[in-house]
């Protein structure tokens, strides 16, 4: 009876955590992701669903230690003003609005590549937004441009975003293995982003006439965003080089930390406690659920589904990451892969359409909802409608690329 009541408490704490993560706040409590996360892993110990020990042994701390290195470079670009730079060298380049899409595009495609697409979001959106206004241009394509094209870009390594990192500590596929697969996926998709959102918004990049502005002055650190751009240049050779990358990235952050004569609490205030906190909490709930409930017969049903298919595996993921966000869907599909005939390959297939299931709504990444809360505050409403008449297709068309090159 015991075992009974345990596992209907791990069932039940396990359905109501991924509720909240898929509604995003518990109704009739303060409750928001992150909280649903650390109380639902409280439960799972203390209802019996896992042990304390065993609660600790199940956070993955390679995951948290990467992403919470990445976060401390990214403050220390954004400090420097490397992001301001990357802008004034697209504004200075770009001279039709076709070209400038193509070069926000590549700007957000590229960097999101190797640091967290997330906080690539968050820093040039109101650099974008300040740009258009300048150049007179309608701000909503260039805004798309930023988000889609960070989800896309973030799919080719491992560093890219944190369901990949989770990916890349579960599978141990190596960095340069996983980008030789993903970034072919990753070109694909940004060339169909700058096409499906000048064919949608053709009144936008099809005018006659050059762009003309006087570039806004660019207030940048000369010698933090060299070191900065030495030390992110270091470490993406470490992690080519294949040293692991969470040691990578916590060795890159404290060397900023410790090297760039700037107050650690600049470093700080880029750092998103709540993200670490939530990520640690759905190690512990899912470790439980598995523990409550995972058996040979349930681990036969799925794979009586077909998940050795990549297209029935990436239908799965894509469905499954737009109800409860893309990292719950790689964590409850991770004791499956473990369990299939190419696990390498499936976890490719679901870095690939997790991340790139993303761009059909403007739910279904973080890095949508940053760009239309940042664009909100400067004035402009980026809509639903709006949003899914280029993210419908061009998830559609990304995910078959994707079936298609893996």
């Amino acid at each position: 009876m015991g075992s009974d009541l345990t596992r209907a408490a791990a069932v039940l704490i396990f359905v109501i955590t991924y509720a909240v993560l898929a509604v995003g706040r518990l109704p009739g409590f303060r409750i928001d992701r992150p909280a649903a996360a650390f109380l639902g892993a409280a439960l799972m110990v203390a209802f019996g669903g896992i042990g304390l020990a065993e609660a600790w042994r199940a956070i993955d701390m390679d995951t948290l230690a990467l992403l919470l290195g990445m976060m401390v470079v990214v403050a220390a670009l954004t400090r420097a003003g490397a992001f301001r730079l990357v802008v004034a060298w697209a504004v200075t380049r770009a001279r039709h609005p076709l070209l400038l899409l193509a070069a926000i595009v590549l700007a957000s495609g590229l960097v999101s590549a190797f640091l967290v697409n997330d906080t690539v979001c968050l820093v040039l959106t109101p650099l974008v937004l300040d740009l258009v206004a300048r150049l007179r241009r309608r701000p909503v394509p260039y805004l798309l441009a930023i988000a889609m094209a960070a989800n896309i870009g973030s799919t080719a390594t491992i560093t890219g975003n944190p369901q990949n990192m989770i990916i890349g500590s579960l599978s141990h596929i190596p960095y340069g293995a996983f980008t030789r697969a993903l970034a072919p996926v990753a070109g694909v998709g940004l060339v169909l982003t700058v096409a499906l959102i000048a064919l949608v918004w053709r009144e936008e990049f099809f005018t006659a006439g050059p762009l003309r502005a006087t570039p806004a002055p660019v207030h940048a650190s000369g010698p933090l965003v060299r070191l900065s751009v030495m030390v992110t240049g270091a470490m993406v050779a470490g992690f080519f080089a294949g040293v692991p990358p969470a040691i990578v990235a916590v060795l890159g952050g404290a060397l900023l930390v410790l090297v760039s004569r700037t107050k650690p609490e600049k470093f700080y205030a880029g750092i998103d406690g709540t993200l670490l906190l939530m990520f640690a909490g759905l190690f512990i709930i899912v470790a439980g659920m598995e523990r409550a409930v995972l058996s040979p017969a349930l681990l036969g049903a799925v794979a009586g589904l077909g998940l050795d298919r990549a297209w029935v595996l990436t239908l799965l993921t894509a469905a499954l990451s737009n109800v409860v966000s893309n990292v719950p869907a790689v964590l409850v599909l991770r004791p499956f892969i473990a369990h299939l005939s190419d696990p390498e390959r499936a976890w490719l297939v679901v870095a690939m359409a997790s991340t790139l299931a993303g761009n059909l709504t403007l739910l279904g990444s973080v890095a949508n909802l940053i760009v239309a809360q940042q664009a909100r505050l400067g004035g402009v409403h980026i809509g639903f409608r709006a949003y899914a008449v280029v993210g419908v297709p061009l998830t559609v068309l990304t995910l078959a690329a994707g079936v298609l090159l893996l």
